[in-house]
């Protein structure tokens, strides 16, 4: 008796979690159709910091397509991502009220913080990217651009619309995520998988996993690299205090 009670209780979970993962994904592909239909619009957005950089350069500048297809295709990206990026928070909403009922009510003030820190970090990571990393990024990449002597040809940059939207897209994701280090490392400590101390004696081996990881998240230059790696040193060091404060909590608990 027992175990079949147990069987329809896992089924049940099953059952919610499927509807629950139905519910979002209907969400974000509505979200999908919305932004499809808006998708020039926030093309328009995205292209903003690259019109701004280049604004003042005394150059005609331009974004061209070398496939008939090629505009197409990246509208698709466009509403794909602004898909994934606003129905982030409804996919959240969707596992906590999965999670909430089996939770106690300390356990639940405990993980709500966590939920609301994340959409807000991934953002704070897309802000950096938009008004600072990449205005930067594109000067530097235009730097090495030539007006071209007497017997060379000028080197001139002309670029591609699915190249640039595919570079912020993928640098918006990689700050978002990669800024959720504090989320991360703040769920381990309360789990008890590590705590401050790990954290300041292990402080080099995390600049060199924190180096790294820009250097693979980002392109190969050293702009958008540094411009992910310092915000994750000090967003490391802002762990450690807030690991601290969570070990102050639970031992005056």
């Amino acid at each position: 008796m027992t175990k079949k009670i147990e069987e329809n209780t896992f089924v049940s979970h099953l059952t919610e979690l499927r509807s629950r993962l139905v519910k979002s994904l209907i969400f974000i592909f509505i979200v999908f159709v919305i932004a499809y239909i808006f998708a020039e619009n926030i093309y328009i957005f995205l292209v903003e910091p690259y019109a701004q950089a280049v604004k003042d350069d005394g150059v005609n500048r331009r974004l061209i397509f070398t496939a008939l297809h090629e505009t197409f295709i990246a509208y698709l990206k466009v509403a794909f991502f602004a898909a994934i990026f606003l129905g982030s928070p409804t996919i959240l909403t969707q596992i906590w009220k999965f999670v909430a009922p089996g939770l106690y009510k300390n356990e639940k003030k405990a993980l709500l913080p966590y939920l609301i820190a994340t959409p807000v970090l991934f953002l704070l990571g897309g802000i950096l990217v938009y008004y600072l990393v990449m205005p930067l990024a594109i000067k530097f990449f235009l730097s090495f651009e030539s007006s071209g002597q007497l017997n060379t040809l000028p080197i001139q940059l002309e670029a591609k619309v699915n190249e640039y939207l595919s570079l912020i897209m993928r640098l918006i994701f990689a700050f978002g995520l990669s800024f959720q280090l504090p989320v991360i490392l703040n769920l381990l400590a309360r789990v008890g998988a590590i705590d401050s101390e790990y954290l300041k004696k292990r402080r080099k081996y995390f600049i060199v996993i924190i180096f790294t990881a820009a250097a693979i998240l980002t392109p190969p230059d050293p702009i958008t690299q540094i411009g992910l790696a310092i915000p994750l040193l000090i967003l490391y060091e802002l762990s450690i205090l807030s690991v601290k404060m969570t070990e102050k909590k639970k031992s005056n608990a």
